[in-house]
């Protein structure tokens, strides 16, 4: 009978174990900087991954304004002042996503450790905000392209974790976001349909407000435009030259940098880039 049974349960475990995750890597936060939230079918875990490049914060031009405030307010949370979660939205390729990466290899040495939830996991954010609440590092939950479409209920998830449960976020969690949304969710015309004008206010409708809600979670708003043509040529400048030598910046790489974005249809920190990689690539040919 006994035989039987480990014969038995031997045959499930060989049938259950491909559905289970492989083993993972521990994450030291005294070793590593960064990690991924993963969610599996029984959870989901920290992966930890090594920064992706050495971009640093020298390297993002034309968002002056916004790198000195996004530095500012992680610095004073690393330094266990108060500190507000950060909604960077605005243009495709204006250096959203570069920021947060630039942030991590500036002030991870100040003490910053940087975990990225795919906005498809945010359902598991909760369970990651209060494991990380009982670490002795300082967190920034990082979800990259946020958005949500109507029928999408994972936004319930992220407004409980910012400032809609009785305990909040812990002290050592700050959430950033990056969208090319203002307000995450995607508004209709149908949605201002119950707006009315009250004397000489205007009040929103229930839809409007739900919207509005989500991003109103985050103190501090970072707005993110196209690029004028000196800030774009400017970062051609820099990246040509960073990529290459001072000499491959002339005024035939300047025609063709403009020549480029025009095909491209926009200027941008990433149009930028990808001019001075293929500009600097032919020329190496």
């Amino acid at each position: 009978m006994d035989e039987a049974l480990a014969q038995r349960l031997l045959a499930l475990l060989e049938r259950v174990e491909p559905w289970l995750p492989p083993a993972a890597e521990g994450v030291d936060w005294e070793r590593d900087v960064a990690a991924l939230w993963e969610r599996h079918a029984l959870g989901g875990r920290l992966v930890p991954v090594p920064p992706r490049d050495a971009l640093a914060l020298d390297d993002l031009l034309g968002i002056e304004r916004q790198k000195r405030a996004l530095v500012d307010n992680t610095r004073a949370f690393l330094r266990g002042h108060p500190a507000n979660h950060a909604l960077l939205w605005g243009a495709r390729g204006s250096g959203k996503s570069s920021l947060v990466r630039a942030l991590l290899n500036g002030l991870a040495d100040e003490g910053l450790r940087l975990v990225q939830v795919d906005r498809h996991d945010l359902a598991g954010l909760p369970a990651l905000v209060n494991q990380l609440r009982h670490q002795p590092h300082r967190f920034v939950v990082y979800c990259d392209d946020l958005s949500f479409e109507g029928h999408d209920d994972a936004y319930k998830a992220l407004k409980s974790v910012l400032d809609g449960t009785l305990t909040g976020p812990p002290e050592n969690v700050l959430l950033y976001a990056t969208s090319n949304r203002r307000h995450l969710l995607p508004e209709s015309l149908a949605d201002n349909d119950a707006t009315r004008l009250v004397g000489d206010e205007l009040h929103h409708g229930d839809a409007v407000e739900e919207k509005i809600s989500l991003s109103d979670r985050f103190g501090l708003w970072l707005a993110f435009h196209p690029f004028s043509q000196d800030a774009y040529l400017e970062a051609c400048r820099h990246w040509t030259r960073r990529l290459g030598e001072m000499d491959d910046w002339d005024e035939q790489a300047r025609a063709e940098a403009l020549r480029y974005a025009t095909l491209r249809g926009g200027r941008s920190g990433r149009v930028a880039w990808q001019f001075a990689c293929q500009w600097i690539g032919l020329r190496r040919l």
